[in-house]
């Protein structure tokens, strides 16, 4: 028998995504809409829509969104959660805004949001909240009554998106030639971002080097590699690497870069590498890009073996995940107990954003975490 829930308050559950274009003629709108106000050329939009036509001009970010949703169903109706989920995009259709006005004209009036960027920063959450509160304003101006929304709490310590993420990098140790296998170096990669966004990325109390966005992708880390030792009996070298930098060149953002540390693995006659993009949800434009292509020639050019292990997607233990942070959320909505689950050294996240988190600084990141125009 599916588990028996009392949903209130929520009636509804947001998937709240970046978007990504569908085809070669969404290409360009799509990265207008990425870059509006940051007064980029035409003609760069036209250089990094390249990265797109390189697979038919169209992102997986969209379809991976359709998959998550259907886990997420399929989820919710065998443990008896009777909450409908919808799905709205930042960037690109459906619109974030329209999403909401369906969902309003559906009657929701309580809703609980999951934005697919696991981390803190200003582009992973705060601007989510703003985008949130923008289409909310919206709503309201054309005299429909806006829904209340709420956000779930940060999930990149979640045992259902960690254990998943370490299945993989076992997978891709295992497929490794076994002459090298237990040599091999483990590079953990998240998405770049200007120092400064990290430095002020999380609660002020976390602000400092590398904020709370390279704390959580360290605790991160560590877990993994733990897991993968208990596993194997073989204690991997590893390092939080970065990959996607966008922006000024003079603008200082998180190193190394995955192709720099590869070429240093390889001067050190480092045998083979495993590359996990623990900072990404889905496998999108970035990682099929900027690790599937760029790296994974750097790594050719180099002669060194390389796998790169998959992201959790729509995994049912993240399913789960998802379903179990829900619950959680509801049950502190009444008032009731819950128990909050995470892993590591680092504990559950808030479930409010405090003032002065993740604040936007000049210049904005053009993108973190699941934000970029790859997406």
């Amino acid at each position: 028998m599916p588990e028996q829930h009392a949903n209130p308050p929520y009636d509804a559950l947001l998937l709240l995504s970046f978007g990504g274009p569908e085809g070669p003629d969404d290409v360009v709108p799509f990265l207008r809409n990425v870059t509006r106000g940051r007064g980029i050329p035409e003609e760069r939009l036209k250089e990094v829509g390249q990265h797109y036509f390189l697979f038919g001009g169209v992102s997986p970010i969209n379809d991976q969104n359709r998959a998550l949703l259907d886990a997420l169903r399929k989820d919710f109706a065998e443990h008896g959660v009777d909450l409908p989920v919808y799905w709205g995009n930042r960037n690109w259709a459906p619109y974030l805004t329209d999403t909401l006005r369906e969902m309003a004209a559906d009657g929701r009036r309580r809703i609980v949001t999951l934005a697919t960027s696991a981390y803190a920063s200003y582009s992973g959450c705060r601007q989510y909240r703003e985008d949130l509160a923008g289409a909310l304003a919206t709503l309201a101006a054309e005299g429909i009554e806006p829904p209340r929304v709420d956000k779930l709490r940060h999930y990149f310590n979640h045992p259902g998106f960690v254990r998943p993420m370490a299945r993989s990098v076992l997978a891709s140790l295992a497929d490794l030639p076994e002459d090298v296998r237990a040599g091999a170096h483990l590079a953990f990669t998240t998405h770049s971002i200007p120092d400064a966004a990290a430095d002020t990325s999380g609660p002020a109390e976390a602000h400092g080097e590398g904020g709370a966005y390279v704390a959580q992708h360290l605790d991160v880390a560590r877990l993994i590699v733990d897991i993968v030792r208990e596993e194997t009996g073989v204690e991997h070298p590893w390092r939080l690497v970065y990959q996607s930098r966008s922006g000024a060149p003079h603008i200082p953002w998180l190193e190394p870069d995955i192709c720099d540390h590869l070429e240093e693995l390889h001067g050190a006659g480092v045998p083979a590498v495993v590359m996990a993009p623990i900072g990404f949800v889905s496998d999108h434009m970035e990682v099929l890009y900027d690790l599937d292509t760029e790296a994974t020639a750097k790594a050719a050019e180099l002669g060194l073996p390389v796998r790169r292990s998959a992201t959790v997607g729509a995994d049912p233990r993240f399913a789960a995940a998802v379903r179990d942070l829900v619950l959680e959320r509801a049950a502190t909505e009444r008032g009731e107990p819950a128990e909050r689950c995470a892993l590591g050294a680092l504990g559950p996240s808030h479930d409010l954003c405090p003032v002065g988190c993740c604040p936007a600084r000049a210049p904005k990141p053009a993108a973190a975490g699941a934000d970029s125009p790859y997406a």
